[in-house]
Order: structure tokens, then C-alpha cells, then sequence
């Protein structure tokens, strides 16, 4: 049985999910920016240096939307929300934690992008190419959250599957569930090729 989705529709996903989370990272990053203006100053550079990066990725997705016929997610709103609470609370649990946080919403990205671009390889080689480079400044994001942690206790074992769960659950309704479909796809090619 084969699938018969529509590649382009796919891509229009990616660069919709793209932007959303982009923007939920940057609500993330600027509530715990806020909170560590006071209670963590020593790393609000740091946070901000990470938060500008992010601006700049979520405005390549939008340049790159229109295009291909996207249009931003519906559900921004919840992106943003979700991603200031996220946010607002990691920060209040500590300055671990917002590494903690950011180790947990990079490394589920950098998964997924990883997917697109395995998928976006052979047919779109501009976005691959811009994902390819996005991807870059994401991995750089994991690697100082994962060296900037004091300590990997019970709060990052809890924490972890919680925080990647929940930006996988946001992935999977961005895209409509195109997410799962790719990742089915790609273990296809792979067993075909």
C-alpha cells in the first residue's frame, strides 16, 4: 500500500511547524530572560545571544513561506503561550533547569530536523539547505545546554521526557500528523534502498 500524500503539502508543514517553533522558542527563551534579569543575571547574555538566534531562524521560515504557498500555524497562539509558561516555570525551578529545558526542547528539534532533511534532500535543496544551516546553530544551542548544567539529577531524568514529549505533541499537531508520516516515509527509503 503505498501513500499518496502530496510532497509539497509536506513541505508547507515543515516551514509551518518551522516558524511555530521557532516563535515558541523565542516566548521560551524571553520569559527566561525575564526571570533571570533577577535571579540569574550571570546568564541572560547567554539566553539573549540563544533568543537572537531563534529571531532570525523564525524569520527565514516566514521569508521562506510564501514562496511555497505556506502560511504561519494555526495554533501560534498555543506555540506561544505554551512556550512562555515552558519558559516562566524552568526558570523559577532553577538555573539548571532552564538548561535543563533547553537540552530537552534542542535535542527533540534537532531530531526532527534531521528527519526534514532527509526528506527535503531530493526535494527541495534551497530549504534543505536553509535547514541544514539552522540546524548548525540548534545543535550549538543542545551543546552549551548540556555543558552548562551543574548537575543531571532527578530533576533533568523527570524532566527530559516530559519537555520532549510535550514539543513532539506540538510537532505532531502543527503538521497534522505529517511528522509521523515522514518519519514512516524515510524508514521506508531506507529499507527499499
Amino acid at each position: 500500500m503505498t501513500d499518496s500524500r502530496d510532497p509539497a503539502l509536506t513541505v508547507r508543514r515543515i516551514l509551518k511547524v518551522n516558524h511555530a517553533g521557532e516563535f515558541g522558542a523565542i516566548r521560551i527563551y524571553g520569559a527566561q530572560i525575564f526571570i533571570a534579569r533577577w535571579l540569574f543575571p550571570d546568564i541572560v547574555s547567554k539566553l539573549e545571544e540563544m533568543r537572537d538566534d531563534e529571531i532570525d531562524h523564525c524569520r527565514l521560515f516566514r521569508d521562506a513561506m510564501p514562496a511555497r504557498g505556506a502560511r504561519p500555524c494555526r495554533i501560534m497562539a498555543l506555540w506561544s503561550l505554551g512556550g512562555f509558561v515552558l519558559g516562566f516555570l524552568t526558570a523559577l525551578c532553577g538555573q539548571n533547569t532552564i538548561w535543563i529545558c533547553t537540552e530537552a526542547v534542542e535535542s527533540t528539534v534537532h531530531r526532527h530536523l534531521g528527519e526534514q532533511l532527509r526528506f527535503l534532500q531530493k526535494r527541495d535543496p534551497d530549504l534543505h539547505a536553509l535547514i541544514l544551516s539552522i540546524q548548525e546553530q540548534e545543535l550549538a544551542h543542545l551543546t552549551e545546554a548540556e555543558n552548562s548544567q551543574k548537575h543531571r539529577g532527578t530533576m533533568r531524568k523527570v524532566l527530559l521526557p516530559i519537555i520532549g514529549g510535550l514539543t513532539d505533541l506540538m510537532i505532531w499537531l502543527s503538521t497534522w500528523g505529517d511528522s509521523s508520516w515522514m518519519r514512516a516515509e524515510m524508514a521506508r527509503d531506507t529499507l527499499a534502498g
